[in-house]
């Protein structure tokens, strides 16, 4: 059915090619667009642009839409809440909900030890903040993290971050004692274990760093804009049972991988890793913004009150959603569908690395699930044709994305309430784009 046009303030409709002319005299140049379609509408794995034309979407706005866009609780929850009041910030007037959602992450989150919460905006603003409470809590400097890494955009995020571009171009300086190291990259790896990529890792940590200085080791289970690198088994308990043992805080990046996208509530229960600290975003309220730190409470309660905090942090309105988005991935066990879905994805994808050899490998898990395009005969990235594939997928009706160090990986990431219907045309999509 077509969807009716976006409306201005004077009535008449307004189609694509005009916001985009509007957007080109009133948007910094710097924002940019996967697409120059103008979404109207939006409902489990579909989008409608302002000109009625359906959109399937293995984007969920990066992770975040898991639910889908305008789930029913999440709806009723916001507006139930709107009606109530918008905003008193927490540090000023404190309510139910924040507390409620510190509560659900305490108990989801991996870990039987007494756990505490702060809620925060964005990723980004989370992981700044376990940087800070691993650094007071151990009063150490020193921060561990991974190449192909991604952390956020801000000063000490894009210092976390390894790709140049287009995340730190001319962005510097960055932030200090800032330490990377090399991943388990399976496919590039020549045939390291998940133990043997440890121990380069740490070795060289040991030697050039030194783990009595270092105060947070901070990982993605799988990396996201990284490539949906999945690290080789035995990779990430090896770097847990390290940091244990020299008094490092093992800080788990579950922004996109978190909420059940993986097939598990977090992407970390996969091996029984257990981090001390957890930063949480985008798919935990539905759309809304919101974010968090969750750990070990005799680490989030070492900072001394009013050392965390933000004006919007924890809004009523964003918490709400929570409370709605999780009770929704209770309802529908979603953990389950990602599994569903990743194992439909999955097969589609080896049957069409079969018959194309740029494909590599087609890895991640759940309904978190990438190929990696290379020039064929070779490990050579071949970016230009992971951009012809998105772009002939966006042609067709299928919104995709491109990650990876290299720019040459496809990444899907379906919502998890996606029809079996919408699913199965988008990978025909899929399909004949590769074609």
């Amino acid at each position: 059915m077509r969807a009716p046009q976006s409306r201005t303030e004077d009535g008449p409709a307004v189609s694509s090619a005009e916001l985009h002319r509007r957007r080109g005299a009133a948007v910094a140049r710097g924002v940019g667009s996967v697409i120059d379609s103008y979404v109207d509408t939006a409902s489990g794995g579909t989008i409608l642009d302002v000109e009625g034309r359906e959109w399937i979407d293995f984007a969920a706005g990066i992770a975040v839409t898991s639910v889908g866009n305008a789930a029913p609780r999440v709806v009723e929850a916001v507006r139930a809440q709107v009606e109530r009041f918008t905003h008193t910030c927490f540090m000023v007037a404190p309510y139910e909900s924040y507390v409620a959602v510190c509560e659900q992450l305490n108990a989801l989150t991996p870990g039987t030890f007494e756990k505490r919460s702060a809620l925060f905006n964005s990723g980004a603003e989370a992981v700044e903040n376990a940087v800070k409470i691993a650094r007071h809590a151990t009063g150490r400097q020193a921060v561990v993290v991974f190449e192909h890494a991604y952390h956020g955009r801000t000063n000490l995020t894009m210092a976390l971050t390894a790709k140049n571009m287009p995340y730190k171009h001319r962005f510097g300086p960055f932030a200090g004692e800032i330490h990377r190291v090399p991943m388990s990259y399976p496919l590039r790896d020549g045939g390291l274990s998940g133990a043997q990529a440890a121990a380069r890792a740490l070795d060289l940590v040991d030697k050039q760093v030194g783990a009595e200085n270092v105060a947070a080791l901070l990982i993605e289970p799988i990396q996201g804009e990284g490539g949906f690198v999945v690290p080789a088994t035995g990779f990430l308990p090896a770097l847990r049972e390290w940091a244990t043992a020299a008094g490092v805080v093992f800080v788990a990046d579950e922004i996109q991988t978190g909420f059940c996208r993986t097939g598990d509530w977090f992407a970390c229960d996969h091996e029984g890793v257990v981090p001390d600290l957890v930063t949480l975003a985008k798919g935990i309220a539905g759309g809304l913004p919101l974010a968090a730190v969750t750990g070990r409470a005799e680490l989030m309660d070492a900072v001394h009150v009013g050392g965390l905090g933000g004006t919007y942090g924890g809004n009523p309105i964003a918490c709400a959603a929570a409370l709605a988005s999780i009770a929704t991935m209770r309802e529908l066990d979603l953990a389950a569908a990602a599994r569903r879905i990743g194992s439909v994805l999955a097969d589609r994808l080896r049957a069409i690395a079969v018959r194309d050899p740029r494909i590599a490998e087609v890895r991640g898990r759940g309904a978190m699930l990438a190929v990696e395009l290379v020039r064929p005969g070779g490990l050579v990235p071949d970016p230009g044709a992971a951009g012809a594939v998105s772009a002939a997928c966006h042609a067709a009706g299928l919104l995709t994305l491109t990650c990876g160090t290299y720019g040459n990986v496809l990444r899907f990431l379906p919502p998890l309430v996606i029809s079996d219907d919408e699913l199965a045309r988008g990978l025909d999509i899929l399909d004949a784009a590769f074609g």
